[in-house]
């Protein structure tokens, strides 16, 4: 096993299924990726290295507040990326 930011998992699910309500914004390779760069930047990372770790994590997904404060993170990323793209 490796050290793992299991946070990026979250976040490109999470950004994935908020992204298909979208219509109007670009959902590019370079944009998605800016997206979640910009989500992670502002979430605290939540790094394992053993299958425990993994387990233990997925728990506190289902814990509201810390699923509401990804969403919130994500949503916030998409309408900031999708204002400025870079490219």
């Amino acid at each position: 096993m490796r050290l793992y930011n299991y946070m990026e998992e979250v976040v490109k699910d999470i950004l994935e299924k908020l992204l298909l309500k979208k219509q109007d914004i670009c959902k590019c390779q370079k944009c998605k990726f800016d997206m979640m760069a910009h989500a992670l930047n502002r979430l605290p990372p939540k790094y394992v290295v053993s299958n425990k770790g993994i387990v233990f994590t997925k728990l506190q997904e289902v814990e509201i507040q810390f699923r509401t404060d990804v969403v919130k993170e994500v949503t916030r990323a998409i309408e900031h990326i999708s204002k400025n793209p870079q490219h």
